[in-house]
């Protein structure tokens, strides 16, 4: 409701009351002709539950299937109906009674073909083929989810350290449970492939965390070369400013028990780059494996780095 801001104005003014303000559409700020409190107001973002918030090990197969918003975790037995409603409710009171788009139907066969490609390199023209849409309304779609906070682009990395560097950021939706239930599997079995993805999603949401709440304001990105390798998470430790080069911290997050040699090779290459801090692999394996400049830590392991401030 953003005429309760020139209320809240009026009265810092007069009498120098604080408040906390809660909101989750900023194209409806933008669009509005609205009092933004001249800069008296501090922005703070809220995310999913963070790991370091959870620290229970017997959470982690839960949150890999259904996220971590917080109804999710402390009620887990309603997990599939709570994913469910929210879906349905963020259609009908987010986009249909804001009227953000004027067809809700489109939006739906959108939403639903975007979530099938979470956590993956963006590509508008193949979600505009199969949701039968225009491509500049799936532009336009996607602005919604940035807007409404529902997903977030992730900015490919080009250092200019390989030919054939990605430009493609990576779509993904804040929390893997939403994911899935827009993609309408929150009642399948979870495959294998998506198991990978909700756990790249949930390390991005530690990464995401610790950067806002810790008032870090890192960049955060994806590196890949074409038919070479990808890698899942790059921290721009520092700018690029005139002749000093930008630093840059990579993370590779697998869900899977036993680290592979063959993850190793695309962090050991990068590594090399005079400018990386350090390099980390993530998995959900329990032993931390250092090889040369790469270390490999269980995620919990890699939380508590995180949160500690040893990792950026």
């Amino acid at each position: 409701m953003p005429d309760l801001l020139d209320e809240i104005h009026g009265l810092y003014e007069a009498r120098r009351i604080n408040f906390a303000i809660t909101g989750s559409s900023a194209r409806k700020l933008r669009r509005a002709d609205v009092n933004l409190l001249g800069g008296r107001a501090i922005r703070c973002d809220f995310f999913p539950l963070a790991w370091a918030e959870i620290k229970q090990a017997s959470f982690l197969d839960a949150c890999l299937a259904y996220g971590t918003l917080p109804p999710v975790v402390t009620d887990p037995s309603h997990a599939t109906d709570t994913l469910a409603s929210y879906v349905g409710t963020y259609l009908q009171e987010e986009i249909a009674a804001e009227a953000l788009t004027r067809n809700i139907q489109p939006f739906a066969r959108f939403l639903q073909v975007a979530a099938k490609h979470h956590a993956q390199v963006l590509n508008i023209e193949r979600v505009a083929q199969q949701a039968a849409i225009k491509r500049r309304t799936v532009d336009t779609y996607f602005e919604i989810l940035e807007d409404t906070l529902l997903g977030l682009r992730l900015p490919a990395y080009r250092p200019g350290l390989r030919s054939k560097e990605v430009a493609h950021p990576k779509f993904y939706f804040f929390d893997a449970g939403v994911a899935r239930a827009a993609a309408g599997w929150i009642r399948e079995a979870m495959p294998d492939e998506w198991r990978g993805f909700s756990f790249k999603t949930l390390v991005l949401g530690e990464l995401r965390a610790f950067n806002s709440y810790r008032r870090k304001d890192k960049r955060l990105f994806h590196y890949s070369v074409t038919g070479a390798f990808d890698i899942d998470f790059v921290v721009e430790t520092q700018k690029k400013v005139l002749n000093r080069p930008a630093r840059f911290v990579a993370i590779e997050a697998k869900a899977s028990s036993q680290w592979r040699s063959e993850w190793h090779r695309p962090l050991a290459m990068v590594a090399e780059h005079g400018a990386i801090d350090a390099a980390y692999g993530v998995y959900l394996g329990k032993k931390t494996i250092v090889n040369d400049a790469v270390t490999v830590l269980p995620f919990a392991d890699f939380s508590r780095r995180l949160w500690a401030g040893d990792i950026f």
